[in-house]
């Protein structure tokens, strides 16, 4: 089966989608489940967590083939950051802080270390 972007751009696109899910399985029960036992939450978190495997494993493999570990590392922390904030403001309601900022211009000197030649 043909890809239709290049191997970089579809790992971009497949980890960005598993972090959603990921960022879910993670910390939505601590919103939605708070009154239910903790194994509950577990069990719920780890089959949310399945369809983040089903598209990160992928990710990571299609990436793999034009990126390096350490890109690959890195770009998933980016994402990460990129889906986590939005869903701490917008779905759990937290403040949006200037610590964010400061977290994405450590990354971001990150990411320059590890895609510099």
């Amino acid at each position: 089966m043909a890809i239709p972007f290049p191997p970089a751009v579809t790992a971009v696109l497949l980890l960005a989608l598993s972090n959603v899910f990921m960022t879910f399985a993670w910390y939505a029960h601590l919103k939605e489940m708070q009154h239910r036992p903790w194994f509950i939450a577990a069990l719920i978190s780890w089959g949310i967590a399945l369809f983040e495997y089903l598209l990160q494993v992928p990710a990571n493999r299609i990436g793999y083939t034009t990126l390096s570990l350490p890109q690959l590392k890195i770009l998933q922390e980016v994402i990460t950051l990129s889906v986590f904030v939005p869903f701490a403001v917008f779905y759990m309601h937290q403040p949006l802080k200037l610590d964010y900022l400061w977290a994405a211009l450590c990354i971001l000197g990150a990411v320059y270390f590890i895609f510099r030649s």
